[in-house]
């Protein structure tokens, strides 16, 4: 992923360090989570990506999407195979205009890259809307704050850390 913007490449490359990491394993640590963070030299850019590495099916990949929702962003946190409806967040939200955050955004707002936004990690409270579907799972695996770091946790942990509701906002399989 490249950028037409000199400065948004400068700040990319320099974000690719341990130090997102490590915010998302203080903030597990501060909520009373065991640290189980794993790093792999592989990547865990895609979803393909990330079952591959993790050695789960793709359902159990957590995708932790930012939305702006009449312009402050949201957390989206998707089963793998899941698309994001829109729509649904908007009625759900309330919103006048939903729309999937561009990559530069998501990285000047949260410090985060795209391919390894975390669930959990951020400087201040966000609302988070969990795709129902994971909740079939016991466990999901989320990044970690980079494309090369993830971690387990339950559905239901997930909830709770992010403050986050369990909703219907997919998109249907047609």
């Amino acid at each position: 992923m490249t950028s037409d913007n000199p400065a948004f490449e400068k700040k990319r490359k320099a974000a690719i360090d341990p130090c997102q990491v490590e915010r998302v394993r203080s903030f597990l640590r501060g909520e009373g989570f065991p640290d189980e963070v794993t790093t792999s030299e592989e990547t865990i850019f895609t979803v393909d990506d990330a079952a591959r590495v993790v050695g789960v099916p793709p359902e159990q990949i957590l995708k932790s999407l930012v939305l702006l929702v009449d312009g402050d962003p949201v957390l989206t946190l998707m089963s793998g195979v899941n698309q994001v409806d829109t729509k649904k967040v908007r009625i759900l939200t309330e919103a006048k205009k939903v729309r999937m955050a561009d990559p530069e955004f998501v990285f000047e707002w949260s410090g985060f890259q795209v391919g390894g936004v975390p669930p959990v990690g951020y400087p201040e409270s966000v609302p988070a809307y969990l795709d129902e579907d994971l909740f079939l799972y016991p466990v999901v695996w989320a990044a970690a704050g980079s494309d090369h770091a993830f971690f387990p946790v339950s559905p239901e942990d997930l909830k709770k850390l992010t403050g986050g509701m369990k909703c219907s906002i997919k998109k249907k399989k047609t």
